[in-house]
């Protein structure tokens, strides 16, 4: 009877252990799946780029350092396969060279009203919601991921099984953070 005692407890310990580490596999799996999600949007995004360029290319050929920046910052995004760190200060070099076609594009009012545009522009737009809503549906499975990995008792065995905290995928522009500067002395 006394040894039911210890080997009860030795196996509630053991299925703790298990049931943890299992979860902490499955909130990982989850992460690089939700990876892959965003990862189906980029390259979404790197088809939309050169058709884009071209259209812009026939209305504003004396742009060409812009459309040589999207094109540059398009190749270097595209080939970037490090962290979603490295990967997010690619993206984030094309999402400002884009908007710098975009503004080109506004000085043009026959390119604006071009239903070839309008419909590559309207996809870019739908394209950046989904990236959107893949980033934030990877972000939230890294942050269950990393709480997982630091709270207690569950960081003993992501300690024990080497589990790390993944890194979050941002890519916002610096002009995104700065304070908008409002004057109605005019």
């Amino acid at each position: 009877m006394s040894l039911y005692i210890p080997l009860g407890i030795v196996v509630a310990i053991l299925l703790w252990a298990a049931l943890n580490y299992n979860f902490l596999i499955r909130v990982r799996q989850q992460v690089r799946e939700s990876w892959s999600g965003i990862d189906t949007e980029l390259k979404r995004r790197y088809d939309l780029v050169p058709n884009l360029v071209e259209t812009v290319k026939g209305y504003a050929a004396h742009e060409k350092q812009v459309l040589t920046q999207v094109t540059e910052a398009r190749a270097a995004a595209q080939a970037s396969t490090g962290s979603p760190g490295a990967q997010a200060k690619d993206e984030k070099q094309l999402v400002e060279s884009m908007r710098r076609l975009l503004a080109v594009a506004e000085d043009y009012p026959d390119l604006k009203a071009s239903e070839h545009y309008l419909a590559l522009q309207k996809e870019l737009a739908n394209t950046e919601d989904r990236i959107q809503a893949a980033r934030r549906f990877y972000n939230g499975n890294v942050r269950d991921l990393n709480t997982r990995i630091e709270v207690f008792p569950s960081n003993l065995i992501a300690s024990l099984f080497s589990f790390a905290k993944e890194e979050y995928f941002e890519v916002e522009s610096s002009v995104i953070r700065q304070v908008v500067d409002v004057n109605f002395s005019d």
